[in-house]
């Protein structure tokens, strides 16, 4: 087994900034979810933390460019200067 990683080593390494984005992780974005080593510790196995971030895309997403809707049409005006 290798090294357990708490939250101070994963921001060390530059993994995770803050813990609401780590719990964010964890629901959706499947970071594995550690061992809790006491009442109020979490551990990480380096193994696993690293097998996360390997799985993860190197590409930034594409995004698609939606197409492009025409303007409100314009108001017809009564160019003749006359007044109803």
């Amino acid at each position: 087994m290798r090294k357990r990683l708490r939250f101070p080593d994963l921001k060390e390494r530059g993994i995770v900034n803050n813990r609401p984005t780590l719990q964010n992780w964890i629901n959706k974005r499947g970071f594995p979810p550690g061992q809790l080593t006491g009442p109020n510790s979490r551990t990480w196995g380096e193994d696993e933390v690293e097998a996360w971030i390997a799985s993860r895309p190197t590409a930034p997403k594409p995004t698609p460019t939606p197409p492009r809707r025409p303007g409100r049409p314009r108001k017809a005006a009564d160019r003749t200067g006359a007044e109803a």
